[in-house]
């Protein structure tokens, strides 16, 4: 159950950050209510995830493909260019999310 809230809490991380960036566009109280409501709903499933897992892996899983998640949806939805040194940094934090999820106890 712990990893599926993190997986959930991953994908809420991605479009928390996209609605930020919208909301940023749109400028009105509805638009800035949306990335701060979904602020509660990500820390909410993180720390459920944690309860599950070592802070350390579910912090790390968190962060890193929610960075890759926000370069990729920015470059398709925004027109965002990443390079292709960009790319494959990303390509090295999906490794090192593989890796911490491989070698994790839980």
């Amino acid at each position: 159950m712990a990893w599926l809230a993190l997986s959930i809490a991953v994908v809420t991380e991605i479009i928390w950050a996209l609605s930020l960036k919208w909301a940023g566009v749109q400028a009105t109280w509805q638009a800035a209510s949306v990335p701060i409501a979904l602020s509660f709903v990500n820390m909410g499933l993180l720390a459920f995830a944690m309860r599950g897992l070592p802070a350390s892996t579910a912090y790390a899983i968190w962060t890193g493909l929610g960075a890759v998640g926000v370069g990729i949806c920015g470059a398709l939805l925004f027109g965002e260019k990443l390079s292709m040194a960009q790319i494959g940094f990303m390509g090295m934090i999906v490794f090192g999310v593989v890796g911490m999820k491989l070698v994790s106890q839980a």
